[in-house]
């Protein structure tokens, strides 16, 4: 079965159980992200990356499916890893961070996908600096979850099993 969302076709798991394996969701995460829990815990809380790593394993398992968990400082991996989940991933999580406000290279890498795309952010970036509240990924992105601090890694997780027909 196949699921419309805008004008991407997206396989949905009774496609997938003719084949051995689920492929997991892929999460990425942009600069400074390696650094959560100590650089500016009121914005971006207490919680740091692996604490969000293993939120995002146990969401995932919950609904039958794996994550590769990967976070870079550097634009050209993340665009590696984006071009690399075009055959490897289900669906994509992505936390560009500050690439979203200025990466137009990583715009064009996530449009190649044809799995879906959720933009997630710990902090509501609507609410933030004028600077923050255009990013470039949200014209790839199937969805957009922020503002829930480590639990929006959780309800990205949520809304890409959905979108791909897990459990």
């Amino acid at each position: 079965m196949l699921v419309t969302r805008g004008n991407r076709l997206y396989k949905t798991s009774r496609n997938r159980r003719r084949s051995r394996m689920v492929k997991p969701i892929h999460v990425l995460s942009g600069p400074n992200l390696n650094l959560l829990g100590t650089r500016e815990p009121e914005i971006y809380g207490k919680d740091t990356l692996d604490d969000v790593r293993t939120r995002c394993e146990a969401r995932a398992a919950a609904r039958g499916l794996s994550v590769v968990f990967r976070q870079s400082n550097h634009e050209g991996v993340l665009i590696d890893w984006v071009q690399e989940a075009r055959t490897e991933a289900c669906a994509l999580v992505i936390n560009p961070a500050g690439y979203g406000h200025t990466s137009i290279a990583l715009l064009d890498a996530l449009k190649t996908l044809n799995i879906p795309v959720i933009e997630c952010h710990l902090s509501n970036p609507a609410a933030r600096e004028d600077f923050r509240r255009h990013t470039f990924v949200s014209l790839a992105a199937t969805g957009i979850v922020s503002g829930f601090g480590a639990a929006s890694y959780e309800l990205a997780i949520e809304a890409a099993a959905g979108l791909v027909g897990a459990n």
